[in-house]
């Protein structure tokens, strides 16, 4: 359909105003109008007034006549592309790149080097007891054919069926096909056609990512049945490297919080709590040695959060290092894939299967990840985010009401009183453990560098991940279907996704523009150090997911019994309740594409502390 988009263009340019501000916010008053009724509403001056207000702008009386006829013209352009029904697969014209300018990458690549597992001279009879050992030790014993794949594989498949009922981490077990894996890598290894530290070892991926031959539910009301004809790169990936899928672990609804449509995914530590999200189940048949390892995916915590729950091992990838291609889509810019494991060289070993281009994503970067176990960590520069370690400072008290409360005002606002109070006081009690990382690192010898985040708006840039998720999920939204969706608050997607619509396009341009300052400056840190400590549940988390950088998340300790109470509910927003007895984190963050080098850091600490090495009694 022809436009006079010129019209249009030279009248906003007048008045100041891009051609995309009102969109979703023009569109949606003007289905409400529409509602009940064949006829095609016009968009009137008072719908303008709306959208205007939503946008933070004043138009006069005849500017608001200027726009009318190209406003009207333009909407039937959105109708035109709605009527593509663009599936989740196809990604925008456009691709981030987390890179400052003059960021050099390393393409050379170098055999990796694995530490020696200690030598197991017998297998324990009772197979399940090997149910947590770590990658390197299943691996090494896969090797020396001290124990089967097939062994492992209907070990761990036992232990699913035996502990999903009580944690609810899988969707799908996929058992005819990790049978078949595990018996050609008993017969491959028995032929000596060894693959690597991954032969034989099962493993579960996160339900976002496509598995031919099974349903790829994202977790998701009215996708249970959704299936795809290809499997995902890491999926292929992994195959080559003969690891042995066994399932496809729970995420919550399209990739939020671990609520899923056959229930909640629970924290083996405490199965009164969830385990956070969204990879949820990657992370709880993770730490309920229930596989050996998992994929999970990171938008803004999706692989810190359940680890930090769960008290497993995760690494966020630089952003364009590992191919999303098969992958469910939320944000284009944002989205990225990891391991998530018992300990960090489980993660680069993983890692060291999974990354590098596909020439399917564009946004995958041809770097190197060189995997050294002997890299002596101690030649590196460590910083740490000193506001962060410490003490909280008190909030000013809130204004005194100036009109009399009700009763009913008056116990909300003491609830949320005691609230806050309670959540410092975990807080405060989760800063020992940090306080208590910072002596250990100083204890091995780490001359410790104060370095501090750059003063941005970082909270005010995530609404780019909202947008993006709503474009992803249009057709959900605007045939209704997002009804299916298990959470309907308003913290959950299907309301999330309507208040994105009325996201003006200038100002997720200004949005992107503020993330270029924030990528620029967050990576002068990295010019300073080559690791920075930080409080895993702290702004960097928002920050470092913006820039695209690494982090590694590490089991820090477990809260003793004169931890704070936890709450009565978990809402999933807070992963410091979980009381006594459960799993703390500390986070490692790294310069883009020195994720290797990070890992290497972030398993000396780990090698230290041993925390690793503790499970939850089931």
């Amino acid at each position: 359909m022809a436009l006079d988009r010129r019209a249009f263009l030279s009248t906003c340019s007048r008045l100041g105003l891009a051609s995309t501000l009102f969109p979703g916010a023009l569109y949606t008053l003007a289905a409400q109008e529409k509602a009940g009724t064949d006829a095609k509403p016009k968009i009137t001056p008072e719908m303008i007034d709306a959208a205007a207000a939503l946008a933070g702008v004043i138009i006069s009386a005849e500017q608001k006549q200027a726009m009318l006829d190209g406003l009207n013209q333009q909407r039937e352009a959105y109708d035109a592309i709605r009527k593509l029904h663009l599936p989740n697969n196809v990604p925008p014209a456009y691709i981030f790149d987390p890179l400052p300018p003059g960021a050099k990458v390393s393409t050379e690549k170098r055999e990796p080097v694995y530490s020696k597992a200690p030598a197991m001279a017998t297998v324990p009879a009772i197979l399940d007891d090997l149910a947590f050992a770590s990658v390197v030790e299943l691996g090494d014993l896969v090797r020396r054919k001290k124990v089967s794949s097939t062994n492992l594989t209907e070990m761990y498949i036992a232990r699913i069926k035996r502990y999903d009922p009580m944690l609810h981490f899988v969707v799908t077990i996929t058992e005819d096909r990790a049978l078949a894996k595990a018996k050609e890598a008993d017969a491959e290894i028995a032929a000596g056609k060894y693959r690597g530290p991954l032969h034989g070892l099962p493993w579960g991926a996160k339900d976002l990512l496509a598995v031919k031959g099974y349903p790829t539910t994202w977790g998701a009301g009215g996708f249970e049945k959704q299936s795809f004809d290809e499997d995902a790169t890491v999926v292929k990936r992994l195959d080559a490297a003969g690891a042995v899928l066994v399932a496809k672990t729970t995420l919550g609804a399209l990739a939020m919080g671990d609520k899923w449509f056959g229930g909640r995914t629970r924290n083996p530590w405490n199965t009164k709590q969830g385990s956070s999200g969204s990879s949820a189940g990657s992370a709880s048949a993770t730490a309920a040695g229930c596989v050996a390892f998992a994929i999970g995916s990171e938008t803004l915590g999706s692989i810190s959060s359940p680890s930090t729950r769960c008290g497993t091992t995760g690494l966020r990838p630089t952003f364009g290092f590992v191919p999303r291609t098969g992958a469910m889509a939320l944000s284009w810019t944002m989205d990225k894939l990891g391991p998530i494991c018992r300990a960090v060289e489980d993660c680069a070993i993983v890692m060291q299967a999974i990354y590098g281009p596909d020439g399917e994503d564009l946004a995958t970067r041809d770097a190197a990840f060189n995997w050294n176990a002997d890299l002596d960590w101690r030649s590196l520069r460590v910083g740490y985010l000193h506001k962060e370690f410490e003490p909280e400072k008190e909030r000013p008290q809130e204004e005194k009401q100036s009109a009399p409360q009700t009763d009913e005002e008056k116990k909300k606002q003491e609830k949320r009183q005691r609230e806050r109070a309670a959540a410092r006081a975990r807080r405060d009690y989760d800063r020992t453990y940090d306080l208590a990382a910072l002596d250990k690192l100083r204890g091995m010898g780490v001359n410790l560098i104060s370095v501090e985040l750059p003063e941005l708006p970082y909270g005010a840039m995530t609404p780019l991940l909202t947008a993006e998720a709503a474009a992803a999920f249009d057709d959900l939204t605007m045939t209704g279907r997002d009804k299916l969706l298990t959470e309907q608050s308003e913290d959950d997607w299907p309301n999330a996704f309507r208040v994105a619509r009325f996201y003006p396009a200038v100002e997720y341009v200004q949005a992107n523009r503020a993330r270029t300052l924030a990528i620029r400056d967050v990576s002068k840190l990295f010019e300073k150090v080559d690791v920075i400590v930080a409080s895993t549940n702290s702004e960097q988390l928002v920050a470092t997911n913006l820039t695209g950088h690494p982090a590694v998340i590490v089991p820090n300790g477990f809260r003793g019994n004169d931890a704070p109470v936890p709450p009565k509910e978990d809402t999933g927003e807070d992963d410091s309740i979980g009381g006594p007895g459960t799993p703390v984190s500390l986070t490692f963050l790294g310069g883009h594409y020195q994720d290797a080098r990070l890992c290497a850091f972030a398993r000396a600490y780990q090698d230290a502390t041993g925390f690793q090495k503790l499970h939850p009694k089931l």
